[in-house]
């Protein structure tokens, strides 16, 4: 990836085909962390630019977090708005190959705050 933050559309969709065999077939060989972790931050920042703002956080352990949409500013603390999940089930949502409200449903993913459901509009962020 570019410069932290930066986001380059070619470079993401290269790090998230990356790993698609393994998005696709959970019992495909899981692809190495440097790999992982590649896929992981460019779709979250790829979601960070085109919903600009600061008033969702998506948390990624141990890979990343972003703020996204807009709307009130978060400083301090925990934020009100936050999204979270693991790297195969943010990559799935990020894909398009699993529905926000299908993760949130099974516990895959948290989402607390009254604004936190509006990431699920942003998705997917690079289609397979």
């Amino acid at each position: 990836m570019a410069g932290r933050g930066a986001v380059d559309p070619a470079q993401v969709r290269a790090a998230v085909t990356g790993v698609q065999a393994w998005l696709r077939d959970e019992t495909a060989a899981a692809p190495a962390r440097a790999e992982l972790a590649s896929a992981v931050r460019g779709t979250a920042r790829a979601l960070a630019a085109d919903a600009p703002g600061h008033s969702v956080e998506v948390r990624v352990p141990p890979f990343v977090a972003v703020q996204c949409i807009e709307g009130p500013r978060h400083t301090r603390g925990t934020p009100p708005n936050v999204v979270e999940t693991d790297a195969r089930t943010w990559l799935l949502l990020a894909t398009g190959l699993l529905e926000f409200e299908a993760a949130r449903d099974s516990g895959a993913l948290t989402a607390s705050g009254s604004r936190a459901g509006e990431v699920a509009r942003w998705l997917p962020v690079v289609p397979l």
